[in-house]
Parts: structure tokens; C-alpha cells; sequence
């Protein structure tokens, strides 16, 4: 998942048929970023929030993350930017575009 993560622009990771998911990866296709979506069974999704929380740790200097630990989680430029909850608060105040475009995800 690291693996994945450094090598794409845009990562979307969220559960098998996570409506929220499908809105975090809708919302980007519409601004003309094809985002790489890894899906998690029931199974494995305690796997992606151990990620996230141990990526969220290293960024927040050591910060409470607890509720960075819910999926989906969208990571951009190989950095943790949020749950749908954030995406759709940096889309609002026009600040993913730059972010999208700094990432090398978004060209125009």
C-alpha cells in the first residue's frame, strides 16, 4: 500500500462499495484527475486504517489521529490529505486545485 501510495498522484482508499468513496472518486474525476482507488474487503480494511493512522502520526508530529481513521482516505502527492470530509473542504475554498496540480495529478 506504501508502495502504491508514493508511486500515483492520487490515491483514494476506502471499503468495498463505500458510497463516500464513489463521491471522493467522482469529485476528482470531475475536476480531470483519474485517481488510483484501492478497495478493501471488510478483512483488509483494518490493514488501510493501521496505514493511515501510522502516515497521519509521522505528519502530525505525534497528534491524536483517531478521527483520520475512518475510510475513505485520499492521499495526494504521497501525502495523507483527508477523508472525503477534507476534500470536499479544500475543493470549496479552491485550494485542491493547486494541490492537484503541485501533485503532477492535474496539468491544466
Amino acid at each position: 500500500m506504501r508502495r502504491m501510495v508514493a508511486e500515483n498522484p492520487v490515491v483514494v482508499m476506502g471499503r468495498r462499495g463505500c458510497c463516500m468513496c464513489h463521491v471522493a472518486r467522482r469529485l476528482l474525476l470531475g475536476l480531470g484527475v483519474n485517481p488510483t482507488v484501492c478497495e478493501f474487503g471488510d478483512e483488509a480494511a483494518g490493514e488501510a486504517v493501521a496505514l493511515v493512522e501510522e502516515v497521519a502520526v509521522v505528519e502530525a508530529g505525534g497528534g491524536d489521529v483517531r478521527r483520520l481513521a475512518m475510510l475513505p482516505v485520499v492521499f495526494v502527492g504521497g501525502r495523507l490529505l483527508g477523508g472525503l470530509d477534507r476534500l470536499v473542504a479544500v475543493h470549496i475554498t479552491g485550494e485542491l486545485v493547486p494541490i492537484l496540480k503541485e501533485a503532477g495529478a492535474l496539468w491544466l
